[in-house]
């Protein structure tokens, strides 16, 4: 059974989620997502444990306090913690994100390892950690013009292009009849959409995770990416965070939207890697 709760945090109130039991594991979603995005894979995960999600600040159920301004990623992490001590104060938790998700989840760890047990960060979108990272976050900056002076469909078409392919249709898309729950979600990510081009996509492309802190937390750490997704843009910057941190990196299914494509076994490879049994 979900539970649906808010939370009152600097700037936003926070819709939450939660189901399930057992430790605390928070699920983070990429960019313009939602916590109904996160459903399938989270409640493959429900039986083991008590899965929270959300929608982070100013996304559909989530309001800010005044108008949308710059997204910070700090800021979505102590988001995040806040969430963690309101559903599991004091326990040290599970957390896993996907996308811009997994960048949060790489901000929380370095910041308050001593609140987190196990982190999986998927296909962080972390461009300036690569060689050619003023290329790359000149990409998203043309992204944003598009979208600035010509809508929202060109600057889309824009950056499917430019991440090489690495998204594909989540096979559930083709039911005619598809619950409401999930109707209601696919309006509310649509509508989330040019916010994440304006607002997001760009401050997060430029994060710059901590690799000192990391280094200090890597036995927490897993690092994914999709074996679809490479060697495509999104792919690399997970890649090189593994190398430098010398820990393996983690083969999941799909490409960078497989929590929805494979929600199953992406759920199956979370708990692994989270719990430690990944023989």
């Amino acid at each position: 059974m979900i539970t649906s709760h808010t939370l009152a945090v600097p700037g936003a109130t926070l819709h939450h989620e939660t189901r399930g039991s057992g430790p605390a594991l928070l699920l983070l979603p990429g960019a313009g997502g939602d916590a109904a995005v996160l459903d399938p894979v989270a409640d493959a995960l429900a039986a083991d444990f008590t899965v929270l999600t959300h929608d982070p600040r100013g996304y559909s159920r989530s309001t800010l306090d005044g108008p949308w301004t710059e997204q910070r990623v700090p800021d979505h992490a102590d988001d995040a913690l806040r969430l963690l001590d309101a559903v599991a104060p004091g326990e040290p938790a599970y957390v896993a994100g996907a996308s811009s998700g997994a960048i949060v989840a790489l901000d929380l760890l370095a910041r308050h390892p001593e609140r987190l047990r196990a982190v999986v960060a998927h296909e962080p979108p972390s461009w300036s950690v690569l060689p050619d990272a003023a290329e790359q976050l000149a990409f998203f900056d043309e992204v944003y013009e598009l979208f600035m002076t010509q809508g929202l469909q060109a600057a889309g078409e824009r950056f499917l292009h430019g991440i090489g392919g690495a998204m594909r249709p989540a096979p559930w898309l083709a039911d005619p009849e598809l619950p409401p729950r999930t109707q209601e979600m696919l309006a509310r990510v649509t509508a989330n959409a040019p916010l994440a081009i304006q607002y997001e996509h760009r401050s997060f492309a430029a994060y710059v995770p901590d690799l000192a802190a990391l280094a200090k937390s890597s036995g927490k750490l897993t690092l994914a990416t999709g074996e679809e997704t490479r060697p495509h843009l999104p792919s690399r910057p997970a890649a090189l965070l593994a190398d430098a941190l010398g820990i393996r990196l983690a083969d999941f299914p799909g490409a960078h939207n497989g929590w929805s494509t494979h929600p199953a076994e992406t759920a199956d490879l979370l708990r692994a890697h989270l719990l430690g049994d990944t023989r």
